[in-house]
């Protein structure tokens, strides 16, 4: 069986003119990032303490490897606090100890539930089940919106990759399928079709992400800092107060996008929900291990969202809730998730339980490691006083510095910075600064945060901006130029509904 990672590689491709770019990007990266650091450690850089001046060349040589990519991400974020250590900007124990951090317990737990949907092919069930409603293959459209529906909301609790890896075959089935049985004259229209099928299998899950703190890397890494160098906590329930409406807005304007350019004019022929009962009928009854997993996840998620329950109920004060929310952070919810995953059984009698060790360890333990790396940089920019030396630089020439205008700068900076790295390590990048740049302006640090962080997860214009762009490429039916212009209008669109929100439902729930 393979690994969910596997699966990705499968059709995670570039082509050869990306693939020389991104050959040349990192090796430019291996000589420019030692340069920057030598060049920051020995130039006067003002009246700095030391330790903030040694900290800005650590910063200079990680965020030149990562926007280039000229070392594995993850080793890039554990290379940071190494050096760190070395220079003498902090111990051992400070510099290391944010990789043991609570919410990277809350990635362990997430990641194995997500492994187990993907071993047990949770996944393909519901998404197979819902193109199988009643009505759905009769209308482009409708495949269209319940696909895509599908794509965004499995998202919410598995990665993007992982989610546009699985549903990529499913939408070519769909497009070959519809290929096949439409006639000549509407050949043009499934192209369009095509387009938009694997668009939105890209868009969906990377706009989906941003509904749930564990729905991408970004999320923890701001709620993280927040809580951390802020103390602000954000709660499981009050981030999707914030995120879900975000996600709904894009993706109802990905659906009005895409009917009004690609999927208008196309007419599905009768019998189109044939293949996917074929598959239906293929995957057999519910398992026992589909069982569990579903058991498993809704056991987890009911721990996450229980205070907000108990907030609405207006019992949040009462001595039950307050212990609850005491015994029972989301990082222990998220681990009882995946504890319940090695307890119940498939096969009582063989001693086979729904997730093995060997199948849990293949949780991507890279974006863990990549987490703690910039919670650490971020903590120690912070500490050595370089993070407030930025602020005050940045803040001086700033035109204006209201909550507004620090929310629309790096809301903007987070999605320019995603084009060209990964949203985590964007979200690494900018919001430490936009945390030193609000402190330093005298305002509330939150919506800047929250800017930048549901901003770095809107990378849509290029393959190289996410793994689910180039997956979708690989397929041959997204010419680079679409891509781009779709992605542009998702990234403005993005850029005004994120600070919208943000500024109209942040002061009301954090």
């Amino acid at each position: 069986m393979r690994t969910l990672h596997e699966a990705v590689e499968a059709v995670e491709t570039f082509s050869p003119a990306e693939e020389r770019f991104n050959r040349r990007r990192r090796t430019a990266g291996l000589f420019l990032a030692p340069a920057i650091f030598l060049i920051l450690l020995f130039a006067p850089l003002g009246d700095i303490p030391v330790a903030a001046h040694r900290m800005a060349a650590v910063m200079g040589l990680v965020v030149t490897l990562w926007l280039t990519e000229a070392l594995p991400l993850a080793v890039t974020a554990m290379l940071g606090p190494c050096l760190a250590v070395v220079l003498g900007v902090a111990t051992g124990r400070q510099a290391l100890a944010p990789f043991a951090d609570p919410i990277i317990f809350l990635f362990i737990g997430g990641f194995m539930l997500a492994q187990a949907m993907f071993v047990h092919g949770v996944d393909r069930r519901i998404a197979y089940t819902a193109l199988a409603i009643r009505g759905v293959g009769h209308s482009a459209f409708r495949i269209l919106l319940v696909y895509g529906a599908v794509c965004t909301s499995l998202s919410m609790w598995i990665s993007n990759t992982a989610t546009t890896a699985m549903m990529f075959p499913i939408g070519l089935s769909i497009i070959a399928h519809l290929g096949r049985t439409a006639p000549k004259s509407q050949q043009a229209a499934v192209r369009k079709f095509a387009l938009a099928m694997m668009l939105i299998t890209s868009f969906g899950p990377s706009i989906g992400g941003i509904g749930t703190p564990v729905g991408t890397p970004p999320n923890l890494i701001g709620i993280g800092m927040l809580e951390k160098i802020v103390g602000e906590r954000i709660s499981f329930f009050s981030w999707m107060a914030l995120g879900v409406p975000i996600v709904v807005v894009l993706f109802g304007y990905l659906l009005l996008q895409f009917y009004l350019t690609s999927v208008r004019g196309l007419n599905v022929a009768d019998g189109s929900t044939a293949l996917v009962h074929e598959e239906l009928k293929r995957l057999g009854p519910t398992t026992a291990g589909q069982r569990n997993v579903l058991i498993a996840f809704g056991i987890t998620v009911a721990l996450w969202i229980a205070p907000g329950a108990f907030a609405i109920l207006q019992i949040d004060q009462t001595p039950f809730a307050r212990a609850y929310s005491t015994a029972m952070p989301e990082s222990v919810a998220a681990m009882f998730g995946a504890f319940l995953l090695f307890i119940l059984p498939i096969d009582w009698r063989e001693r086979r339980f729904t997730l093995t060790w060997d199948e849990a360890v293949k949780i991507d333990w890279g974006i863990t490691l990549l987490y703690g790396g910039g919670l650490a940089l971020g903590e120690m920019t912070f500490s050595t006083g370089l993070a407030q030396a930025m602020g005050e630089g940045i803040t001086s020439w700033l035109p204006s510095q209201s909550t507004l205008a620090l929310t629309v700068l790096f809301t903007g900076a987070a999605i320019v910075v995603s084009e060209a790295a990964s949203n985590t390590a964007s979200a690494n990048m900018v919001i430490p600064i936009a945390i030193a740049v609000s402190q330093a302006a005298g305002v509330r640090a939150i919506e800047p945060v929250l800017g930048a962080t549901l901003g770095a997860s809107m990378g849509f214009m290029m393959p190289v901006s996410t793994a689910p762009n180039a997956i979708v490429y690989s397929s041959g039916f997204v010419p680079i130029g679409q891509m781009m212009r779709h992605g542009v209008m998702l990234d403005i669109v993005a850029f005004f509904v994120i600070i919208t929100t943000v500024m109209l439902l942040g002061p009301m729930l954090f």
